[in-house]
């Protein structure tokens, strides 16, 4: 019979050998998992179409966080058939890359808004905001009517813009000193945005709140929105064939 490599019964019944040798598998799997991402730049796969958000978006999502809409809705869908067929493509890592912070999650009170860019119009997403029920009978969703009201400040666009710059968000210096003029651009249908869609590729720069007098959070936020889910050709990324 082959000799044993291992004597287990004598490994387990001494508990200081038993701690070195766990300790010495624990250390070995640890400098496995942990040394390739020294010599690596970045976790995460960059995707096509993938930029940082535009100063209005950004500061829509302040606003989206600021209310607490994180709480009820999250913005990961899950590679799970009904989630999938319910909210669309599964969510790709790399479009929460620009994300601080992200706004993963599985427990919802409404529905995951990670692909909810295009789905509604600009006219439903304020009228969803100003009186939910008014759209989807059965909401509990609160009214957020007063961001319609409320001139978007944008004085410390840059600032934040640079702030992200610094945990890695790749904005430009060019990006950052026309933080204010691009946000205004972006709501203003009769603004010049060429200069922002050169910037950020697929922004999309109209009135969000229908009224085009001025900039307001509504327009920020629904702005943010609209754009959820809509850089990243997902389409690309199915099966070239489908069974019949």
């Amino acid at each position: 019979m082959a000799k044993k490599f291992f004597d287990h019964g004598k490994i387990e019944r001494n508990v200081t050998l038993l701690l070195v040798l766990a300790l010495v598998t624990v250390a070995i799997g640890g400098i496995v998992e942990i040394a390739p991402l020294f010599w690596i730049d970045s976790t995460v796969e960059k995707v096509q179409g993938m930029r940082p958000y535009t100063p209005l978006e950004q500061a829509g999502r302040n606003i989206y966080i600021r209310e607490g809409c994180y709480n009820c809705h999250s913005q990961m869908i899950r590679p799970f058939r009904d989630e999938v067929e319910r909210y669309g493509h599964y969510s790709l890592a790399a479009e929460s890359m620009y994300d601080h912070p992200f706004q993963w999650g599985s427990k919802r009170t409404g529905p995951d808004l990670a692909r909810v860019g295009d789905r509604y119009s600009d006219e439903w997403h304020v009228q969803h905001l100003t009186d939910p029920r008014s759209v989807v009978p059965g909401s509990i969703m609160p009214p957020y009517a007063f961001l319609k009201d409320r001139k978007l400040d944008g004085r410390q666009l840059d600032d934040h813009l640079r702030a992200l710059r610094h945990v890695g968000v790749p904005y430009t210096n060019a990006d950052i000193a026309s933080a204010v003029d691009d946000a205004v651009a972006q709501a203003d249908p009769d603004a010049d945005a060429a200069g922002l869609k050169a910037r950020y590729p697929k922004a999309q720069a109209r009135d969000f709140d229908g009224d085009p007098k001025r900039v307001t959070e509504m327009d920020a936020l629904v702005a943010y929105l609209q754009m959820l889910g809509t850089l990243v050709d997902t389409k690309s990324a199915e099966p070239m064939e489908k069974p019949r």
